[in-house]
């Protein structure tokens, strides 16, 4: 998904006093140039400076008095339908571009994040893995004073602990083995503008108290420096973890999760948002087939209710790169069979082979090699998946141990064979009441 340019607008009627600091700056401005009879190139240069912060704080404050007249004049929202709000937010100067349904939970994260977009406030955004927050930090920077100002993504979770300070504040030339020149942290690259903290929730306490003293003090200090540079940036970070309760374990400080959460976002995930679902496949379709320069690929009905009806445990970046994957492998017309293999349905011959033997005892037999070997495959990995729950007392958790998975990958192939670990949960509670 992008992010629009949309026109500015001509600001109302707003507060004497800004305007007046304004225009009396302006007057100053116009003295200069009209009592001048002659202009040496450092002092245009320096006009041409004024002039530009002159523009800049003109922008700004149209843009905050828009706001404030915006919020002054919203109605309640208590009597409107999902679909008024959506369609509310898509009439106002609310710049993002992409599909988005009527799901009450993710409307009012969009409706937080457009009024905590013009402040300067910290954002946090939090939701599972895929549900779209780095996108929702490029909104509210778009949608702020610092539009324009350079946007900073981090991913915390990347960095080794011991170069996290030089790749956040930057370093010194010989600060240590390697730091053969001067370096600018990211913090320094995003001045006046966003910094973006993804995956917040991976920093180590050694990086938190030193994230918790830039929000305090508006400063950096860069490794091997005694130096201290201001920083004016506005935080917006994300997570996928709980950070409350990473604070109650002692793994997250409380007093930066205050800091960051200032203003507090989260986006559902997609299972909980399926009116999305049509239109981002539509979305992604066409936008599969731009990046692959050809037609979008039809779907067959039978494909298009499985991808309405599946679960998405990777969110909308699992449903991208599902129809990607269509678009690559299918020619005209994407069915079942493009699907990954683990996410992809049993088809109707398997699970009667589950439920049902042929006459005189045989099994039933595929129709072609290829589903005879998707067959065999699918009772394999079912029966593997069996056995281990059987092994661990249905632990799911001590499962992946075992298998060295993944826990949600693992949790999607037992829903991909209908296996439920409280079941065996409780056949192993049984066994161990009669034992």
């Amino acid at each position: 998904m992008k992010i629009l340019d949309q026109p500015e607008e001509s600001a109302p009627p707003g507060s004497a006093i800004s305007y007046a600091g304004l225009i009396e700056k302006i007057e100053i401005l116009r003295s200069t140039l009209r009592w001048s009879s002659k202009l040496e190139r450092p002092e245009i240069e320096k006009l041409l400076r004024q002039a530009s912060s002159l523009r800049d704080e003109v922008m700004q404050l149209s843009h905050k008095e828009r706001f404030v007249q915006a919020a002054g004049a919203e109605p309640k929202r208590v009597d409107q339908t999902p679909g008024a709000r959506r369609q509310g937010l898509l009439e106002r100067s609310f710049i993002f571009e992409g599909t988005f349904g009527d799901n009450p939970k993710l409307l009012e994260a969009l409706e937080i994040a457009e009024k905590a977009a013009p402040t300067d406030l910290p954002v946090l955004i939090d939701g599972e893995s895929g549900t779209g927050k780095e996108l929702m930090a490029k909104v509210i920077h778009a949608n702020g004073s610092r539009g324009d100002k350079p946007y900073i993504s981090v991913n915390c979770g990347a960095i080794p602990d011991n170069l996290l300070e030089s790749e956040l504040f930057g370093h010194k030339k010989g600060a240590f083995t390697g730091a053969s020149n001067d370096r600018k942290g990211k913090f320094e690259s995003a001045h006046t503008g966003t910094i973006f903290l993804d995956e917040i929730g991976e920093l180590p306490l050694t990086g938190q108290v030193k994230l918790l003293r830039v929000l305090e003090a508006h400063e950096i200090q860069r490794v091997g420096s005694d130096e201290l540079i201001a920083v004016d940036t506005r935080i917006v970070a994300a997570t996928n973890r709980n950070l409350r309760r990473f604070c109650e374990e002692g793994r997250f400080r409380e007093d930066l999760f205050y800091r960051l959460s200032v203003i507090h976002l989260t986006l559902p995930p997609l299972r909980e948002r399926r009116d999305e679902i049509p239109l981002l496949l539509a979305y992604f379709g066409d936008e599969a087939a731009a990046t692959l320069k050809r037609r979008p690929v039809r779907m067959s009905p039978r494909l298009r209710d499985f991808l309405k009806n599946y679960d998405y445990p990777g969110n909308i970046r699992e449903l991208r790169n599902v129809i990607y994957r269509l678009a690559c492998l299918a020619a005209d017309t994407a069915d079942l069979e493009h699907l990954p293999l683990d996410i992809r349905p049993k088809s109707a011959l398997s699970s009667a082979m589950n439920d049902a033997q042929a006459p005189g005892g045989g099994s039933i037999v595929a129709t072609s090699l290829s589903e005879a070997k998707r067959t065999a495959s699918d009772e394999a990995e079912r029966a593997f998946l069996e056995r281990g729950l059987q092994e661990v007392g249905g632990t799911v958790a001590e499962l992946a141990r075992r298998f060295e998975m993944n826990r949600s990958h693992l949790q999607m192939l037992l829903k991909k064979h209908g296996l439920h670990s409280k079941d065996f949960r409780a056949a192993a509670a049984q066994r161990d009441k009669e034992a």
